[in-house]
């Protein structure tokens, strides 16, 4: 293969894990790696360094069009981050203590059946609850745009949901794996955020928590340039694609997508977990 061809499929694919990234709130890193990995035989570790970046990128992208349609909720972002990294924090510092075989079945099971939540969700359903008065007081409250016009929507149970993505963090670090999913779940499910909020906010929460892990790629020498260059060009494309489907994607859709990756991570960790629990395994 040539290395011209190489990089045209790199960015081909991460146009497809910017669409998918910014669509889902999960930053496309969960489809890039894959890509890179098994579909093009990069080395696992240069595959994990052009993603985080790429991912960024991704962020960054798709908040500067999510702010400006009137999507992501900083101030839910920004709370909920200050529990997530602290949770992360401690979740890499207890790694190399904690067996982390049956927690990863235990949380993969917790994504499955959070999965299927989402998906039952009836946002039509709560519009008359109040929002939590912690969430008043932080101005959490917005609105943001639909087909029939700009949307009210309230934030329920604020310390219940930073707490959770607090042990959402840990898992994280403790399991090696992104906090999209958790994001988006916990905004989804506890704070009762519309969905296509849940998603945008989460895409800004992914951005700021691969930013903070650039620095330790590059010390390693995990940052191949070529191959960055052409995931970031490729993603960075998706994930304006993604920006303006978001907009005429209907959330019952969405959500089936996104409970689809959740399902397909929530087996692989417990199938990890199972097989790395067995003897020699």
């Amino acid at each position: 293969m040539s290395a011209l061809l190489f990089l045209a499929l790199v960015a081909a694919g991460g146009i497809g894990a910017g669409i998918l990234g910014a669509l889902t709130g999960e930053g496309g890193g969960i489809l890039l790696v894959p890509v890179l990995v098994l579909l093009l035989h990069v080395n696992l570790h240069n595959a994990a360094g052009a993603s985080i970046i790429a991912v960024t990128m991704t962020s960054t992208a798709a908040t500067v069009a999510f702010l400006r349609q009137g999507y992501t909720n900083i101030r839910v972002a920004m709370f909920l981050q200050l529990t997530s990294i602290a949770g992360g924090i401690v979740g890499a510092l207890l790694a190399a203590f904690v067996p982390v075989q049956a927690l990863m079945i235990v949380f993969g099971v917790a994504l499955l059946y959070s999965a299927y939540l989402s998906f039952r969700r009836k946002e039509e359903a709560e519009v008359d609850r109040p929002s939590d008065p912690l969430a008043i007081r932080l101005g959490m409250e917005s609105s943001y745009p639909t087909v029939d016009g700009w949307k009210l929507y309230t934030v329920q149970r604020v310390m219940p949901g930073s707490l959770l993505m607090g042990v959402a963090g840990i898992f994280s670090g403790l399991l090696g794996i992104g906090a999209g999913a958790a994001n988006v779940l916990v905004m989804d499910q506890v704070m009762k955020l519309p969905y296509k909020v849940s998603t945008t906010t989460s895409n800004f929460m992914v951005g700021i928590t691969a930013a903070a892990s650039v620095g330790i790629y590059f010390r390693h020498g995990y940052i191949d340039p070529f191959l960055t260059m052409a995931a970031v060009i490729g993603i960075f494309a998706g994930a304006l694609v993604g920006a303006r489907l978001l907009m005429i994607v209907r959330a019952k859709l969405l959500r089936l997508l996104f409970s689809s990756l959740v399902l397909i991570m929530a087996l692989e960790m417990i199938y990890k977990g199972a097989l790395s629990a067995q003897p020699g395994g």
